[in-house]
């Protein structure tokens, strides 16, 4: 798991630093699309036209903040939640 800081710039464009941007594969003229909920955004690499993994993940995404909302989560420490992701 990457994590790198950025900022936003006067014209709201934002940055993704580049040993993400590497790690990712990213080229000039990608498609991302961007979730937001509160004070968390979520970006996706997608294929141009979205898929139907790209939708599934979105609503899996979905149904995660709504169980959130209802309290239905457990805590956990930070490494334990990054063994978690990686086993994604």
């Amino acid at each position: 798991m990457e994590i790198g800081m950025t900022h936003l710039s006067s014209k709201g464009q934002i940055v993704i630093p580049r040993n993400i941007r590497e790690r990712m594969g990213f080229v000039d003229g990608e498609f991302l699309t961007v979730l937001q909920k509160e004070n968390l955004i979520v970006l996706k690499k997608i294929e141009n036209p979205m898929e139907q993994d790209d939708l599934e993940t979105f609503f899996e995404i979905k149904k995660s903040w709504e169980e959130i909302e209802k309290g239905r989560f457990k805590k956990t420490s930070s490494q334990d939640f990054l063994e978690e992701v990686k086993k994604w």
